[in-house]
């Protein structure tokens, strides 16, 4: 993944205002739509990219193919109390909306529109088959990362709704955690011969996107 020619950077620039955009709105819209005036508020409920982008973040997706954005505030106390799966649901949101862009970027690629000529040229401008596999795959690898349960990523949120009470009140005790943890596993579990992403990011990304371009 550590693949800095120009054409691949120009790609996962584009991927990066597209993918992070679209899932911090998603995030904030269905906020929105359960009641919290928060993400309005604070200038999130917008398609407008520097409204997302996180710095840090955006340069680990340029360079190693993953990264995160600036996290939408939401307040769960301000969710409609009609539907106790209102957090879930606001959280679930991200990581499906990275679903549904793969999924659009692959119906190219899966009808044969677009060609696999050029593919590895270190010419300036990335072909449009490269931007197309960018899209899909770091889409997907976002998705899959992002449904991690471990704070502060959605799939923490996601994985304590259907939690046991047991279990749940267990996983709040590591919740402050979560960070150090997600830091270990991500960069230190692969030096010592523990590559955990690789079986629950990568290699289930790369099976979703042989299902999804064929």
């Amino acid at each position: 993944m550590f693949d800095l020619n120009p054409a691949t950077l120009i790609s996962r620039v584009i991927v990066l205002v597209i993918a992070f955009t679209v899932h911090e709105f998603a995030h904030a819209w269905t906020a929105d739509r359960f009641g919290d005036p928060t993400p309005r508020m604070s200038g999130r409920l917008t398609l407008n990219p520097l409204s997302h982008l996180d710095p840090i973040g955006s340069l680990l997706l340029l360079v190693a193919g993953f990264g995160w954005a600036r996290p939408v505030p939401v307040n769960p106390y301000a969710l409609s109390r009609r539907s106790s799966a209102a957090l879930m649901w606001v959280s679930l949101a991200g990581p499906l909306s990275n679903l549904l862009l793969a999924v659009l970027g692959a119906i190219p690629l899966r009808l044969g529109l677009v060609s696999f000529q050029g593919m590895g040229s270190l010419s300036f401008l990335p072909t449009p088959y490269m931007l197309f596999t960018e899209f899909v795959y770091i889409n997907l690898v976002l998705m899959l990362f992002n449904l991690i349960p471990l704070a502060p990523l959605d799939g923490e949120k996601i994985a304590t709704y259907f939690f046991p009470p047991s279990l749940a009140r267990v996983w709040d005790n590591i919740r402050p955690y979560g960070p150090m943890i997600l830091i270990a596993v991500v960069f230190i579990g692969p030096y010592m011969g523990l590559d955990l992403l690789y079986w629950i990011v990568w290699r289930p990304t790369m099976a979703v996107f042989n299902v999804l371009v064929g």
